[in-house]
């Protein structure tokens, strides 16, 4: 079985409540560790960010046990990657050669999606991104993801541009 199709069936499948928890508190643990990794060796990270699969999740802290949480981890990364499209999480085996060419503000915007706060304020990210622009990729994820509504509330100015309350003018009942 493929790492691919081992962390699919272990992160998606798995119907015991428990051993899900545990494995998923486990891929938690190694994604901080393996992101701690990457951005405080920035932005001399090449060692951590390229090479064959195996090595390199090594160097990252996973190990032959622990590869499927590896290609979780990728997949999970690959969003975030100027080169997506090159990385093939599927078919990633021991020998596949792995690069990550990481659009930094692009992992930011993405941990703050995932509500994984224990990953975007990690200190590490002071290296990487100044504080200003932590703080506005911020204000557009945020921005991004306000609920809006086409609602019109009875005390608000009329549509029609009457310079009424919708309650008096267009929203009257007759």
């Amino acid at each position: 079985m493929s790492y691919y199709k081992t962390w699919i069936d272990r992160s998606e499948t798995i119907t015991n409540k428990q051993i899900y928890a545990d494995y998923i508190k486990k891929y938690y643990t190694m994604e901080e560790r393996a992101y701690k990794t990457i951005l405080g060796a920035y932005p001399d990270n090449s060692e951590y960010v390229e090479g064959i699969a195996k090595p390199l999740a090594y160097k990252l802290g996973f190990d032959a046990d622990t590869m499927d949480i590896f290609v979780g981890f990728l997949d999970g990364i690959k969003t975030s990657l100027k080169n997506q499209d090159d990385l093939d999480v599927e078919n990633v085996d021991d020998d596949a050669q792995i690069k990550l060419d990481i659009d930094y503000e692009k992992l930011f915007y993405n941990m703050l999606d995932a509500k994984a706060e224990w990953l975007y304020k990690m200190p590490e990210w002071k290296s990487i991104l100044e504080e200003d622009k932590m703080r506005q990729i911020t204000r557009d994820y945020r921005e991004a993801n306000m609920a809006h509504s086409d609602h019109i509330g009875r005390n608000d100015p009329c549509p029609c541009g009457s310079g009424k309350k919708y309650k008096n003018c267009c929203g009257k009942k007759n």
